[in-house]
This record gives structure tokens, C-alpha cells and sequence, in this order.
């Protein structure tokens, strides 16, 4: 299983550096006041695909921290429970 991460790994990467070196054309992305940005299109479209990724993982945090908050009320929760179980069960010592 190893050898197949590290040889999808190789097969992406060479996909993906066949990718840049053939859309290096030299782009120009305009702005507001008439600013302007020259760069060629692989950086771009890096640019653009990690704003997106960085987007998608911002919008995930807000439910994984929720739903930690609730696992870490739940376990405290089941805690209590089983600590208030663990006394009914417990032999009463004669006097």
C-alpha cells in the first residue's frame, strides 16, 4: 500500500507539472482604478484553487469546533452518569 501512495503521488505530480508547464501563456488580471496584475496563468489558477481551499476549511472549522464542543458535553455527561452508577451499586458496609 505504500509503494501505490508513493507512486499516485509521482503520477500527480507529473500530471499536474505537465499541467503548468503548458499554461505559462502570460495573463493580466485588472482591478479597480485601473490596476493591473501580469503574471502567467498556472499562478493564477494556484492562487485562486488555494483562496478556494483556504475558503472551504475556514467554513468547515465553524461546524468541527461545534461538534467537539458537544462530543466534549457529551463524554462529561456520561462521566457523571456512570460515576453516579458506580455509587448505587456499591455494597452498603454494616455498622
Amino acid at each position: 500500500m505504500r509503494y501505490f501512495n508513493w507512486l499516485w503521488r509521482f503520477i500527480t505530480f507529473i500530471v499536474l507539472l505537465g499541467f503548468a508547464v503548458k499554461n505559462n501563456q502570460p495573463v493580466t488580471l485588472r482591478y479597480f482604478f485601473n490596476t493591473e496584475w501580469h503574471t502567467s496563468l498556472v499562478v493564477v489558477l494556484l492562487l485562486f484553487f488555494s483562496v478556494g481551499v483556504a475558503v472551504g476549511v475556514l467554513a468547515m472549522m465553524f461546524n468541527l469546533l461545534k461538534q467537539r464542543r458537544e462530543i466534549a458535553n457529551l463524554k462529561r455527561d456520561f462521566r457523571a452518569r456512570k460515576h453516579l452508577a458506580d455509587i448505587g451499586t456499591q455494597p452498603v458496609q454494616p455498622t
